[in-house]
This record gives structure tokens, C-alpha cells and sequence, in this order.
């Protein structure tokens, strides 16, 4: 069922969490444009200004890992403003509540976390930009004393305990997935028996593959997103609309009895 009216779309929204047992949210870039992070595919996104260095490039040569960096830096100060938004706050509402359990999300920006969703329970499969991890030993560094010590020398940063390299923790293109990240959305998919799809394209794999194993799985499932998906045909209701204004009202009320 498709609705493009707001007010039924979040009633039927509204009983489907009422009546499920386990939900998960799994959320793209759509739910953070609210916050002003244009997704990838945006006219003017910065991603297309400054693209991120393919993971084999980034280990080539010094030169990349530089470039690589002055890139992440570009990009980090042009969204160093973004704030959980209504979605984001909605999903914390109901991870509270213990609607939701998990959230499953491609994004990198730790607005979830930001929000108030426990970090144990936000599942980030293309890893975090708000940080750093050597890459041989996975320490973890925090980004503004690396920042402050690149800007001053010039040269990559590097592990101060093994001299390894030193990444944004993100996944780049070509970059193996995060393994235990893959294994505990695969099992929070399986288990479910909601599966809220929000603000994804759905055609980035093997991420857009788990709202499809929760409906083989015999969950139902909810796609809340601007632009047709190509699992519109498995979705037991698709919202089109902005999903600040969907989500809204459940930023507020506790899940129906």
C-alpha cells in the first residue's frame, strides 16, 4: 500500500508499532537532510565536490592518505553544525520505549548515538566519521588533536602505538564491511518482525539487503522515503514524504497498548 497523505500514513504507522513485538529501524542518508547533510546523490553534496578516496588508493602512497584527509577535513566543517532532527528523535523516542531495539544504519554521522539511542544499539555498517582507529591495530583516535598535529606537520597521521595508519572510521569504497556490524544486523533483521526502512535508496549492498531479509523472514515491512525503492514491491506500506513530518508525532507519544 502506498499513501502520500500524512495524517493516514501515521496512523497506519502508529498501529503497525503498536501491534508489533520487535521493530527495527534501518536508516540512510534521507532521514539526516533534514539536519543539512544533502545525501550523496544531491545536486551541489560535497561528496561530489570532494569524492572519498577508494580504500586501495588510500593504502597506495602517502600522498593519498593526505589528500584523503584534507578531503575528510573539507567535509567534516562543512556539516560541523547537523543536529539530530525530528526523525532522529523520533527513533530515540521509540528505542526508549522499547519499541524499536536496534537501528541499523548506512549512515556515518553519529547523529543516532547523538539523538540518545544507546550506542550498543546502533548498528553502523558503514562505520563512523567521527573518528579515527589505526588501521593494523584499530586503537581508537579522536579527531581533534589529529587535526590539530596534521594541520601542523603536513604528513599523515599514523598510530602511535604500532605505526600503522591511521583512518577515518569509515568504510571506503573497496574497504572489507565490518564484520561483527554485518553479523548483528543480519540477526536483528532475522528477529524482527517490524522492519521500518527510512530514508534509504535501498540499492546499496549488501546494507539494502537486510529490510529484505526481515521480510523473508515474515516481519512487515515499511518504507518511508521520497523516491521509489526497488523493494517497493515486498513493503507491506510505503510512505512518500518528508520523514521529519512523518515521524513526528512519535517523537512525542509512548507506543499505542
Amino acid at each position: 500500500m502506498i499513501t502520500n497523505e500524512l495524517n493516514t500514513a501515521q496512523r497506519q504507522l502508529e498501529q503497525l508499532l503498536a501491534d508489533c513485538s520487535s521493530a527495527v529501524a534501518f536508516t540512510g542518508a534521507g532521514i539526516s537532510t533534514e539536519s543539512g547533510i544533502p545525501d550523496f546523490r544531491s545536486p551541489g553534496s560535497a561528496w561530489k565536490r570532494h569524492p572519498p578516496m577508494p580504500f586501495s588508493d588510500f593504502l597506495a602512497s602517502e600522498e593519498n592518505r593526505i589528500l584523503t584527509w584534507q578531503r575528510k577535513f573539507i567535509m567534516d566543517d562543512s556539516y560541523a553544525g547537523a543536529k539530530p532532527n525530528r526523525g532522529h528523535r523520533a527513533i530515540s523516542r521509540l528505542v526508549a520505549d522499547g519499541t524499536i531495539g536496534a537501528v541499523i544504519t548506512q549512515n556515518i554521522d553519529g547523529l543516532h548515538q547523538f539523538s540518545g539511542v544507546p550506542a550498543h544499539q546502533v548498528i553502523e555498517l558503514h562505520g563512523n566519521g567521527t573518528y579515527a582507529a589505526c588501521l593494523d591495530c584499530g586503537l581508537r583516535y579522536e579527531l581533534a588533536p589529529i587535526r590539530k598535529k596534521f594541520e601542523a606537520d603536513g604528513r599523515a597521521p599514523v598510530c602511535s602505538t604500532c605505526g600503522g595508519p591511521v583512518k577515518g572510521a569509515t568504510i571506503a569504497f573497496g574497504q572489507a564491511m565490518p564484520g561483527e556490524a554485518m553479523r548483528r544486523a543480519q540477526a536483528a533483521a532475522g528477529a524482527c518482525d517490524l522492519m521500518l526502512a527510512i530514508g534509504s535508496s535501498l540499492v546499496v549492498y549488501p546494507a539494502a539487503g537486510f529490510p529484505l531479509l526481515a521480510k523473508e523472514n515474515g516481519a512487515q515491512l515499511v518504507i518511508i522515503n521520497r523516491d521509489p525503492t526497488p523493494l517497493d514491491e515486498y513493503a507491506d506500506l510505503i510512505v512518500r514524504g518528508e520523514i521529519g513530518a512523518v515521524l513526528e508525532p512519535f517523537e512525542r507519544a509512548n507506543r499505542l497498548n
